[in-house]
């Protein structure tokens, strides 16, 4: 049921938002245990919110958009009062003084947030294996990895445990998983919704977005997030449209642009570039116009990223010297010492990894060979997606180029886990708004991602093509098993 279903439900008395929250609480009791979707569970707050909506409903009050409808959030956004770990031993207990800009939204539109999801450490991965806590698996068989390093959140809306999540996308973090889960995820436009209390990865990449069972909730979760921030100088102050109006708009005469690197690509399976050109075909069933595409520099997106992002994050995480909040290691004789060890047992190999690559790329000597050059290479990526969108309205890709890989397959191979992100970083580099929803299913039955990127600020054109798809595939039918085999 869309959120829509679910208003029309409450409204009518036919069901409670207690109702609905208890349930999802009982589905995480029976199945996270084995899932690991959850970092926190937010039980009684949540319930006790149901009542209040609940009330609210048999007054005849008139309520926002999401009234009742439980949502969970990525633990790397900060939530007032409930504990935000970014899935690191170095936050695992630091409760925020303060409420995140797009959280407060979802609370002020109604959303009853049931819970914080896993991540990879800081953001940093494509598979959920970085995490502090533990893995998280992935619903359509726990052999497999959901994706990362928003993996939790998209976990936890696939096998039906919330109706809707945040996640945050740096390099894909949002598409990626969504792709492996068989869900929607988006990455808005960098600019249009706001990062203030988002715990920083690489903050001129970073982007929080949705996940949805369908393109009409995604919708309407980006509805409510979106928006000039005065806390955020990144944010835009433009007119948000509405995006449900989108929705239900023909797609005849929109030119959509196949990108020829993405298919050309050696590493993508067979079975993913079979469904996606498939996808494609479907939208020319559907009146639009699929022209060929070349952007020169799509492939060089990879390298450019893991020297502009790494960087950032040296300097963001910086801040973790185990002096004003988060772990301490008291087994030192100097600050400087304590701050060493702090670090040393409170990051991940992961983490570590990223922040020596990140300062080396910017110490003395290298940054102009490095990080000067990534930047500039950054550039003509953009000039080829402006190029291409004088072209064509919409581009499309597969989101990664295999189907879910195998837990454990990639963890000691960090250049194979990177190229997962392959397909997705481009647009983030680019600032470019993207969306991943489901075109099909492997021999193995695990679900494949079809990528739509569109122009600055054109989510709603995005979201436009995505329903018309979602609505002609009905690939959304199919859903996951609940006894976790093997």
């Amino acid at each position: 049921m869309t959120f829509a279903d679910l208003r029309q439900k409450l409204k009518s008395g036919e069901v409670s938002s207690k109702e609905l929250v208890q349930e999802k609480i009982n589905r995480i009791k029976e199945l996270d245990s084995t899932l690991n979707s959850f970092l926190t569970v937010n039980t009684d707050e949540a319930l006790s919110k149901a009542e209040y909506v609940d009330k609210q409903i048999a007054s005849g009050e008139p309520l926002p958009a999401l009234s009742g409808l439980p949502l969970a959030i990525k633990d790397n956004l900060c939530t007032k009062g409930i504990k935000t770990t970014c899935a690191s031993k170095i936050l695992s207990n630091f409760v925020p003084p303060y409420e995140s800009t797009v959280t407060k939204k979802l609370l002020s539109a109604g959303a009853i947030m049931i819970g914080k999801t896993n991540m990879d450490e800081f953001a940093m991965g494509s598979s959920t294996e970085t995490s502090a806590f533990g893995p998280t698996l992935n619903p359509w068989n726990i052999s497999k990895v959901p994706g990362g390093s928003s993996g939790g959140s998209a976990a936890s809306v696939a096998a039906g445990l919330c109706y809707g999540s945040l996640g945050s996308d740096t390099g894909g973090s949002i598409r990626q998983p969504a792709s492996f889960c068989g869900v929607v995820g988006m990455k808005p436009t960098y600019g249009r919704v706001s990062r203030w209390g988002l715990i920083a990865f690489a903050s001129s990449l970073d982007q929080v977005g949705p996940f949805a069972n369908n393109v009409s909730d995604a919708a309407e979760i980006l509805q409510v997030i979106s928006g000039k921030d005065k806390f955020d100088s990144t944010t835009v102050d433009i007119p948000v449209p509405n995006y449900s109006e989108f929705l239900s708009k023909s797609i005849k005469g929109l030119k959509i642009g196949l990108i020829d690197n993405c298919f050309e690509h050696e590493g993508l399976a067979a079975d993913v570039k079979e469904y996606v050109l498939g996808g494609a075909s479907l939208l020319e069933k559907l009146g639009a116009e699929i022209i060929n595409i070349s952007c020169p520099r799509f492939n060089d997106g990879i390298a450019t990223y893991y020297v502009i992002a790494p960087s950032e994050a040296s300097a963001n995480l910086a801040r973790y010297d185990g002096v004003k909040y988060g772990f301490r290691s008291n087994d030192a004789q100097s600050l400087i010492e304590m701050t060493s060890k702090s670090r040393a047992l409170g990051f991940g190999s992961e983490v570590k990894r990223r922040i020596l690559i990140g300062t080396y790329a910017l110490s003395a000597g290298y940054v102009d060979a490095y990080y000067k050059k990534a930047q500039q290479v950054r550039t003509l990526i953009r000039r080829d997606f402006d190029d291409a969108f004088h072209k064509v309205d919409i581009l499309l890709a597969p989101t990664a180029p295999t189907t879910a890989f195998g837990s454990g397959e990639n963890i000691d191979n960090p250049m194979a886990m990177y190229l997962s992100d392959l397909l997705t970083i481009p647009a983030n580099l680019a600032g470019l708004p993207a969306i991943s929803l489901p075109c099909g299913f492997d021999k193995l039955g695990l679900p494949i991602g079809l990528q739509l990127i569109g122009n600055v600020f054109e989510e709603g054109k995005l979201l436009q093509v995505a329903s018309q798809f979602e609505k002609a595939a009905e690939v959304y039918k199919n859903r996951p098993k609940t006894d976790f085999t093997l």
